[in-house]
């Protein structure tokens, strides 16, 4: 007898011996001789009732999925010695792993030849694709160490439950009891991150200010509203006697932007979502094109098909999203009447949404009218200290405090400048 692919013998029980089922379970099965030496000699084995408890119970502890039904443990007589063979099927549940090590080549192991191997990155992850098929938030997660402190958060506001029995109805742990990769991306382990930039003008020449948000796709969402918030000015005019205030970008196409480009991303790719904030629009690029069948005139009437179809579900239920569709009805409505519109592109595999600054064409046509050389030198002392006080302004200026509260005034009214912070600690930004 000889050792191969589908062939080891082993002297007696070692922990070793899972790494050898878990091969043959994820190439082509085999049968594992304990009682034998390398060479074929058979040695048998003193106990073998005592040797197949130990093997069963190792076994059905130790490896993930369940391999129980692709196993048969029993006692076969040799050369008239006792040894206890152990045959492996080739499971139907690939990639299997050492509970322990989890689904990394630590954990998953193949057989090359004669030998027992960790398995590539690359070879998992194809397992994992030929067992789970392509539906990208059904397949297991590679990381089985989840925890879920912003879900359960989110959960726990709207008053629904959010235990195992939960987690598994909704698509976050799979049916033999494995964290799925919908479930990596409402962990707090997440690895897919989406990252924000703020320039200068209307081009990517100069940096103001930018941000990379990670972990649960809930924790992502709050902290990325909550950044394009602060940016997100607010214009005063008064058209008659009250006050109207317009806020660059309106919230509520903000928030459909920033949530189309969380569910119906394609997580599939490794990459970066990218929102960037320009003078005089932001843009949402988010990777995946649009869905098999679907065109963009189908996008702006308001079909949809999600490509996440469960992760599109929670957020339904947490109702953080509505009717499914609806997203790009309402950012049209948030620009009615307005000469600027939203634009929205697609190529092969990305997929953009630009909205522009509803206040930017009227702030242009006011920067380009001469203001009065008071309000000029305070802007000016503004611009070139980024920020500054009103006590500060009147030191630099000469100015009096009533005329640099009017010319301040006056210049928050044109939006070209903001006000942040109250009394001794109100600082004035352009």
């Amino acid at each position: 007898m000889t050792e191969g692919i589908t062939t080891e013998f082993k002297r007696e029980y070692t922990d070793e011996i899972k790494k050898t089922v878990v091969a043959f379970a994820n190439t082509s099965g085999g049968e594992l001789l304990i009682g034998v030496e390398d060479n074929g000699s058979v040695i048998g084995v003193p106990d073998v009732d005592e040797t197949m408890l130990k093997v069963t119970n190792a076994l059905r502890d130790s490896i993930k999925p369940d391999i129980t039904m692709f196993l048969l443990c029993e006692k076969r007589e040799m050369e008239g010695k006792d040894v206890v063979a152990v045959s492996v099927q080739k499971g139907t549940a690939c990639p299997y792993y050492l509970a322990a090590k989890g689904l990394r080549p630590e954990g998953v192991f193949v057989r090359q030849g004669a030998s027992t191997v960790p398995a590539t990155g690359s070879a998992i992850l194809k397992m994992i694709k030929e067992t789970d098929g392509d539906d990208y938030e059904a397949a297991r997660s590679l990381n089985q160490e989840l925890t879920f402190q912003d879900a359960a958060r989110f959960f726990a506001e709207e008053h629904i439950p959010f235990e195992q029995e939960q987690k598994r109805t909704l698509g976050l742990v799979s049916e033999d009891g494995v964290f799925t990769n919908l479930g990596l991306l409402l962990s707090d382990q997440c690895m897919h991150t989406t990252k924000l930039a703020v320039f200068q003008g209307s081009s990517k020449t100069v940096f103001k200010d930018r941000a990379e948000f990670s972990g649960s796709l809930f924790k992502q969402m709050e902290e990325i509203y909550a950044y394009i918030d602060r940016f997100n000015r607010i214009r005063a005019e008064f058209p008659g006697l009250k006050r109207v205030d317009t806020r660059d970008y309106p919230p509520e196409a903000v928030r459909e932007a920033m949530l189309n480009a969380i569910v119906h991303r394609d997580y599939s790719y490794s990459a970066s979502t990218f929102i960037s904030i320009f003078d005089d629009r932001i843009e949402f690029v988010t990777l995946g094109g649009l869905p098999k069948g679907i065109a963009m005139s189908d996008v702006m009437m308001g079909v949809s098909v999600p490509r996440n179809r469960r992760l599109a579900n929670i957020f339904y239920r947490l109702h953080l999203i509505e009717a499914f569709g609806t997203g790009m009805l309402k950012i049209k409505e948030c620009y009615a009447g307005c000469s600027s519109q939203p634009a929205v592109e697609a190529s092969e595999n990305a997929f953009k949404i630009t909205l522009p600054n509803m206040n930017y064409e009227a702030e242009t046509s006011v920067s380009k009218k001469p203001l009065p050389e008071k309000e000029q030198r305070i802007l000016e002392y503004i611009s070139a200290h980024q920020s500054a006080s009103r006590a500060e302004i009147e030191a630099a200026t000469g100015l009096s405090q009533s005329v640099t509260v009017r010319a301040l005034k006056k210049l928050l009214e044109l939006g070209l400048v903001q006000k942040r912070g109250n009394g001794k600690n109100t600082k004035y930004f352009h």
